[in-house]
């Protein structure tokens, strides 16, 4: 099934592995690349097709990168593929159902621009996704020109995270978002995230995405238009994929505990190094928190950011673990109706 049409936008030794298990000789594979309604996109070995939904998720729902193995007969789902990566945030509404934004990317831009878009706690929560998903994080700071000091921005984004790359460029200049073209080469796989307007279809047309639209600065508060309504795949003239996802004013992580933890793994370090195991931080005697703050090793919007995450993560697991007792008791009360009809 290797062919270099499948090789660049994605298809692996990963897939391939799983694809010989499937007994199906006139199975084809095709890769999401949007959802449209009634009709979802695929991109396989002789381009791009559209399918009814219906077929797309017979073998179970799907995220724009996803790899589906079909019938060659009626381009019906037979298996989803495994997934080497997804990032998920919290779905609308009160039930912390996690909702499936992009799947098997290698590489995640977070993007942001020098404005009063800026916000480390926000990057955060992106980099929380990124981490928890097993892709690679890159900080992308956009729109230069509205920023006196861009250098102090990426200063401070560099304190995020160890090792983690940033980049600054005007996305309308693709020279400058050439730096970015060592995450986008052939087989690679990379997704835009953001907050709406920062930049994200600019970058994209930047990089050979195509002719998405775009929309200016409002100057009433410095905010981006939003101009995309639904993410899709494209093809890159590097070789590669992009994944350009439409921006969003707040990002709930439904399930991100190991994504947070390594995020804040310093922080994590100096809580072991309180004096009492169940210290609170909030005054204690030999707190290392508090001391750590006091010093100025620690910065306490980050330490606040890390308790907010973490509160978050506990509530929202509470709604799903009440969520999943409320349908396992559904569940049970109608095998016992359908058992008592019989």
């Amino acid at each position: 099934m290797t062919t270099p049409t499948l090789r660049a936008i994605g298809w692996n030794d990963f897939f391939e592995k799983q694809l010989a298990a499937v007994d199906a000789p006139s199975a084809i594979v095709a890769r999401v690349s949007a959802h449209h309604g009634s009709q979802v996109v695929l991109y396989g070995e002789t381009g791009e097709f559209r399918v009814p939904v219906q077929s797309a998720e017979a073998a179970g729902k799907v995220a724009i990168g996803d790899w589906l193995v079909l019938n060659a007969a009626d381009n019906r789902a037979i298996q989803r593929l495994e997934r080497t990566t997804l990032l998920t945030r919290k779905a609308a509404g009160e039930d912390a159902t996690p909702q499936a934004l992009v799947a098997n990317v290698d590489t995640v831009f977070i993007v942001s621009s020098c404005n009063e878009d800026f916000n480390r706690s926000r990057i955060e929560r992106y980099l929380a996704m990124t981490l928890q998903a097993g892709a690679t994080p890159v900080v992308v700071l956009t729109k230069t020109d509205l920023c006196d000091d861009p250098a102090a921005l990426v200063h401070q984004a560099t304190q995020l995270h160890p090792g983690l790359s940033i980049e600054i460029l005007d996305a309308r200049c693709p020279e400058q978002a050439a730096v970015l073209q060592s995450w986008c080469g052939a087989g690679q796989s990379v997704a835009l995230v953001g907050s709406s307007g920062v930049g994200k279809s600019t970058l994209a047309n930047a990089l050979g995405a195509g002719d998405l639209a775009t929309g200016e600065i409002r100057e009433q508060d410095g905010k981006g238009r939003h101009t995309t309504s639904s993410r899709s795949l494209h093809l890159l003239p590097t070789g590669g994929v992009l994944v350009d996802n439409p921006g969003v004013r707040e990002l709930q992580l439904p399930d991100c505990e190991d994504g947070v933890q390594d995020l804040f793994e310093d922080v994590l370090r100096i809580i072991c190094e309180c004096k009492f195991n169940n210290c609170t931080h909030e005054g204690e005697p030999g707190c290392a928190v508090k001391a750590a703050i006091d010093s100025g090793d620690l910065d306490e919007r980050r330490f606040a950011n890390f308790r907010k995450l973490n509160e978050e993560q506990a509530r929202n697991a509470r709604t799903m673990a009440k969520r999943r007792e409320r349908d396992t008791t559904r569940a049970n009360k109608a095998a016992m109706a359908r058992k008592r009809r019989r």
